[in-house]
C-alpha cells in the first residue's frame, strides 16, 4: 500500500489546525503540534511516574528517572537521570527547567580520557522549581522548597528553603501552619541582592 506523501502531510496540517483552535478556545493556549496530539498523563504512566503525573511530549527524559504522584513536568525541561534521578510527589518542575546528574567537563577538557561524571539527584516532595532553572549533577533539594527563576542550583538546599540566583543562595524558608496555610518568609525583601 503507497501512501501519498502529500495526502498525508495535509491530513497533518488539518489536524494541527483543529487541535490548535480547540486548545486556544478551551484554554486560551497555543503549544506545539506533539503536546496537541500526546497525552501528558499517559506518557508520564508509560514512563512509570507516579499517579495523576503528567509530563509534557518535548520534555526530554534520560536514563533513570522516577518521579511521584501529582507532580507537574512543563515543556521543554531535560530530565537527565543517567546517574540517578528522584523527585518527589506534588512539585512543579517549571518550563525549560534542566536537570543533570552526570556532566562531561573532565572528560571534555582531556580530550576524552577522563570519564563522565555521574551523581545522583533529588527533589524532595512538594517543591517548586522555576522557569529556566538548572539543577547540576550530585545536588538534593529538600521538601518544601522553592527554587526561583533563571537560577543554577550546584549545591543541597534544606527543607523548606526559599533560593534563587546564579549561583543560587538561600534568601528565606517556606512557613506552612497547623491549618496548611504557606508563607514564604524572606530574610530581606525579595528581588534585593
Amino acid at each position: 500500500m503507497a501512501i501519498d506523501t502529500a495526502e498525508l502531510l495535509e491530513a497533518l496540517r488539518r489536524l494541527h489546525e483543529e487541535q490548535q483552535a480547540d486548545i486556544l478556545a478551551q484554554w486560551k493556549r497555543s503549544v506545539s503540534f506533539g503536546d496537541q496530539v500526546a497525552d501528558r498523563w499517559s506518557r508520564a504512566r508509560a514512563l512509570g511516574f507516579g499517579e495523576g503525573t503528567s509530563i509534557y511530549d518535548s520534555a526530554l527524559v534520560l536514563g533513570d528517572v522516577r518521579v511521584g504522584a501529582r507532580t507537574w513536568i512543563g515543556p521543554h525541561t531535560v530530565l537527565d537521570g543517567s546517574g540517578g534521578l528522584v523527585i518527589g510527589d506534588t512539585c512543579s518542575i517549571s518550563a525549560g527547567v534542566q536537570i543533570y546528574s552526570h556532566d562531561t567537563v573532565k572528560w571534555a577538557v582531556s580530550g576524552g580520557i577522563a570519564p563522565f561524571e555521574r551523581a545522583p539527584v533529588t527533589i524532595g516532595s512538594h517543591s517548586y522549581i522555576g522557569p529556566m532553572t538548572i539543577v547540576t549533577r550530585g545536588v538534593t533539594i529538600g521538601r518544601h522548597c522553592v527554587v526561583g527563576a533563571n537560577s543554577i542550583v550546584n549545591k543541597d538546599l534544606p527543607d523548606y528553603a526559599i533560593a534563587y540566583g546564579s549561583t543560587c543562595r538561600i534568601v528565606g524558608r517556606v512557613v506552612i501552619d497547623e491549618q496548611g496555610q504557606v508563607e514564604l518568609r524572606y530574610d530581606r525583601p525579595a528581588g534585593e541582592p
